[in-house]
């Protein structure tokens, strides 16, 4: 069994939403600074710029740092230290290193961390989880935009995706390292899942949170709040639709991973480790039908030697041990790259013939299609870590709910999970979605702020004459 450092079971994750909640709702200053938080210095900035800075406090938050930026995208930030580009724990190898950089955008930015009892993230030093960063652009366009991770990286991750293209159209921003981070995760927890829910409750709680500090900038609460994100953040973006959609106006998911009792990552990742080896030393025919009929797309075979190695079998290893951790006994997350028929190996798991208990915790983390506010999904044609059909299964879950007329879905020809590394390698078959998240991120304020219906589901074909690394068009 696994050692937990677990902070939060489902009660007192719980306890902390409520009582985030009640700090958000209270007069006077919030708990945040009078843990002994610590003010960092002012870089770069005027004293009109950052009015006030020395007096923001994050509700419930337990340490907290503040510093006046002059660009508070990642070309500014890199430069003074307050992003990490790190490539397992921050953005590095999220984007295209050709994509367009937005202008400088002023501001302030808040760094600090709620109250948890777990050390994965080192971020800063700190040791410490549940970190957050918060950006308050000096010119403001009303609203407020909350993200996550993508899967298993900490709060800056999601900086060139979310940050960078809400900050240059004004939105303040907010990104949680979800309460857990790095290959450890599973250690967490108490009881299988705990982890992942927690991932739930952080990002409910930084987004209470941070429509506080929001209003105690810019003295008034935002026009409209979105959730965005990429991967496992995208899974969050659509639990917090179904979950808490009063604390949205909608959101976007970007290969948003799908996590039912019967689909689901530890479904279909074990096809692919049982068949790629097969098929990468002997063309098998049996196994490329396998991995077709597990839903790994047609067309992406170039890519499957990268998926396997840097997603497959270590990401089927580190969700399978926080869901099923007896599986392999007391060993943490199997037997790196094991081959089928080893004792213990995990191309060999069955998710079907696993105890209910397994089930339950899947039940527990599973999404149900009952969102309540507008859901924009991308997802690329060549994605190997979540496939098509895993976004069409959601859209279906979606519609089986009556509440179809609340998402669309973009399918981008071409698009994958690895971009970064994948259009470098094959510039003739990939092509990047940051685009397409910004002009779906668009479509998303014309459909909630004028009423303006986005177009209807489709494919965005790949048009190698245009300039695929900064434009897309839905």
């Amino acid at each position: 069994m696994r050692t937990p450092s677990r902070s939060l079971t489902t009660a007192a994750a719980a306890a902390v939403v409520v009582a985030t909640a009640v700090l958000a709702a209270a007069s006077g200053t919030a708990a945040s600074t009078s843990f002994g938080a610590t003010k960092g210095a002012t870089t770069k900035g005027t004293v009109s710029d950052c009015r006030d800075i020395e007096q923001l406090t994050v509700p419930g938050a337990e340490r907290l740092t503040s510093a006046c930026l002059s660009d508070l995208t990642t070309t500014g930030t890199l430069a003074t230290g307050h992003t990490d580009a790190g490539g397992f724990y921050g953005f590095g190898g999220l984007s295209v290193a050709d994509a367009a950089k937005p202008a400088a955008v002023a501001g302030i930015q808040l760094d600090g961390y709620f109250p948890d009892t777990s050390s994965l993230n080192t971020t800063h030093g700190w040791n410490h989880d549940s970190q957050f960063v918060i950006r308050l652009p000096r010119k403001w366009n009303g609203g407020l935009v909350v993200a996550g991770p993508p899967g298993i990286r900490r709060q800056y991750a999601s900086d060139v995706h979310v940050s960078d293209t809400v900050l240059a159209k004004g939105y303040a921003y907010a990104s949680t390292d979800k309460g857990n981070s790095g290959p450890g995760v599973f250690t967490d927890g108490v009881n299988p899942g705990d982890a992942v829910a927690e991932w739930h409750t952080r990002l409910t709680q930084l987004t209470i949170a941070a429509k506080k500090v929001v209003e105690q900038r810019y003295h008034r609460e935002p026009h409209r709040t979105y959730v965005a994100g990429f991967s496992a953040a995208g899974y969050l973006a659509r639990w917090q639709l179904e979950n808490r959609p009063g604390l949205y106006d909608g959101g976007i998911a970007w290969s948003g991973v799908l996590m039912t009792p019967e689909r689901n990552l530890l479904s279909y990742l074990p096809t692919a480790l049982r068949n790629y080896p097969e098929y990468a030393a002997t063309g098998s025919p049996q196994a490329h039908q396998a991995m077709l009929d597990a839903g790994f797309p047609a067309g992406s075979e170039p890519t499957w030697a990268y998926s396997y190695r840097n997603f497959w079998d270590p990401f089927q290893r580190i969700l399978r041990e926080e869901i099923d951790p007896t599986y392999d006994g007391d060993r943490l997350a199997g037997y790196p790259l094991c081959a089928s028929g080893t004792p213990d190996c995990d191309a060999d798991y069955d998710l079907a013939t696993r105890p209910d208990e397994v089930r339950e915790a899947l039940t527990r983390l599973s999404l149900t299609g009952r969102i309540s506010k507008p859901l924009l999904q991308l997802q690329g044609s060549l994605d190997t870590a979540v496939t098509p059909r895993d976004t069409r299964l959601y859209a279906a879950m979606i519609k089986s709910q009556g509440r179809e007329r609340l998402t669309r879905v973009y399918e981008v020809e071409g698009g994958t999970h690895f971009e970064a590394d994948l259009y470098k390698a094959f510039p003739g078959l990939v092509r990047p979605m940051l685009p397409c998240f910004q002009d779906a991120f668009d479509a998303l304020e014309d459909w909630t702020i004028d009423g303006i219906n986005p177009p209807d589901s489709h494919l965005v074909t790949r048009d190698a004459s245009t300039d695929l690394v900064n434009a897309c068009a839905l």
